[in-house]
């Protein structure tokens, strides 16, 4: 089990040494007063793991926290990856922070079994467990800000991975400067002014042995293709891959602010889904739209960009869990929007659906079978009625709609009741008497009807969609139909002359 954070206030603090005005301080200082990073006041706490990079962070911020006027403090994340190296590693930050007079927050967790136990990766799941404790810590008030100290070097070989791994204009942005309660103030240092600076210091740092396991990804990079591309091609690729990483995160983020005003101008949400137009989604903004919607294939490369960001955003704004949209499945959303069939849908990662409906493509998030009574997927949704407690309300699985039960004398009530809803004959109706959704197989016989239909095909004759038809709501009798929306009561179960006593239900909005 993870272990809680624990804190350590040390007695006393030792003073640094005189060169404490060393110019990569003084650029640090700049570059956080520049970015507004390190308000006086504020409580800075630093991401310290014990290695080189995080130790210099560490120092440099000593040396100009009197000018900034912030209160720091350490963290420390101890995976359990490297056994005693581990524990060492800790021990280490530890006497640090106390010989500086810190305060000490840590956490323990293994995440090798909890990679297993989630079947994640597991280098994704240290550093969602890392983020993890920094974002605590924050949420706390223990501290305002947390320190990281990923480098320049850091940003170059993130960027490479990426177009290495194949990637779009998010993927070239790298690292950012800053995310939520994180930020990154070293990003414009590299690692060897970094260990120069230690060195000048007298101070002394740990060194992670995976850092040199080729078998991971970034150590193949760090130590294969980086050596090779500074001596061999370019000796500031570091220094352009930065700044490339810049460019894309600018043109980024005017696109991601371009992609969600057109959402929020176009696209509507109804009862947990997002619903956009293909016109709105697809042809391109300032340009005329064709009368017809299958013909807009010709102005197909115009918006592609726009379009992709639009449909990302939707799908976040619906998707109920985790999981990694491709361009393929971007793609995907794109052919299904652009093909004249309607009904169609598809499924993507993160338990999100798309599908067709006339010139309309619809969102939807759905829960996973094991959320334990969520009803964002209606499957399953049954709620009983008590004849004897009436007037009663039953909640549908739409959180703005309820039905209305309520008994009445018939025929004396029955023609004020014409317009307020649907009758049923008391005396007919059968235990249990339940709300649920519709299920495949269920028949009905209309009121006016000859025979019993399947419901699904009445549904469909009404136009209702295959995924309205999972959530649609009906009042089953003993087992058998005795009302559904939109369509007159069963026969079955019809108010008639003989009737003595009527069960009106009616659709009415949550109080």
């Amino acid at each position: 089990m993870p272990q809680k954070a624990r804190l350590r206030e040390p007695a006393r603090a030792e003073k640094l040494p005189k060169f404490a005005s060393s110019e990569l301080a003084r650029r640090l200082l700049r570059h956080l007063e520049e970015n507004h990073w390190g308000l006086p006041g504020q409580r800075i706490g630093v991401a310290v793991s014990g290695g080189a990079d995080s130790v210099a962070l560490l120092r440099l911020l000593l040396e100009i926290r009197e000018k900034l006027g912030v209160a720091l403090s350490v963290a420390h994340f101890n995976h359990k990856l490297r056994g005693h190296a581990s524990l060492a590693d800790e021990r280490f930050v530890a006497a640090l922070a106390a010989k500086h007079r810190l305060p000490f927050q840590v956490k323990r967790e293994n995440i090798r079994s909890r990679s297993k136990r989630e079947g994640a990766n597991l280098e994704d799941t240290g550093r969602r467990a890392r983020y993890g404790f920094f974002e605590h810590l924050a949420a706390q008030g223990t501290v305002d800000k947390i320190a990281v100290a990923h480098t320049a070097d850091d940003q170059a070989e993130t960027v490479l991975a990426h177009i290495l791994r194949g990637t779009g204009l998010a993927g070239l942005g790298g690292i950012h400067p800053e995310f939520g309660c994180i930020f990154r103030p070293l990003l414009s240092c590299r690692r060897s002014e970094l260990r120069t600076y230690l060195r000048k210091c007298g101070q002394t740092w740990r060194e992670d042995a995976t850092n040199r396991d080729t078998k991971r990804t970034r150590a193949r990079i760090r130590l294969k293709i980086m050596p090779v591309l500074l001596k061999q091609f370019q000796p500031v690729v570091v220094e352009h891959l930065c700044r490339l990483a810049d460019f894309a995160r600018e043109d980024q983020a005017w696109l991601e602010s371009s992609a969600e005003l057109r959402i929020f101008l176009n696209a509507r949400e109804e009862k947990g889904e997002w619903r956009i137009s293909l016109r709105d989604l697809i042809a391109p903004s300032g340009q005329a739209r064709p009368a017809d919607i299958e013909n807009l294939w010709w102005s197909r490369r115009a918006p592609e960009a726009m379009s992709k960001r639009m449909i990302r955003h939707l799908v976040n704004q619906v998707k109920p869990h985790s999981g990694q949209l491709s361009s393929v499945h971007v793609d995907a959303v794109l052919r299904l929007a652009l093909q004249p069939d309607s009904g169609k849908s598809l499924s993507l990662p993160g338990g999100v659906t798309v599908r067709r409906e006339r010139d309309v493509l619809v969102f939807r998030g759905i829960a996973e079978k094991s959320g334990g009574g969520s009803c964002s997927a209606a499957k399953g949704f049954c709620r009983p009625v008590e004849l004897q407690a009436l007037p009663v309300e039953v909640p549908l699985w739409e959180p703005s709609c309820r039905l209305r039960f309520t008994a009445i004398d018939w025929p004396a009530q029955g023609r004020e009741t014409s317009v307020t809803g649907a009758i049923l004959d008391r005396n007919r109706i059968r235990l249990p008497l339940v709300v649920r959704n519709w299920q495949p197989g269920d028949r009905m016989q209309p009121l006016g009807h000859q025979k019993p239909h399947k419901l699904s095909r009445l549904l469909n004759e009404l136009g209702v969609s295959r995924w309205e038809k999972e959530r649609w709501p009906v009042v089953a009798s003993g087992g058998k139909i005795a009302w559904t929306r939109g369509l007159p009561v069963s026969a079955e179960f019809a108010a008639s002359n003989a009737t003595r006593e009527g069960v009106v239900i009616a659709e009415v909005l949550s109080r």
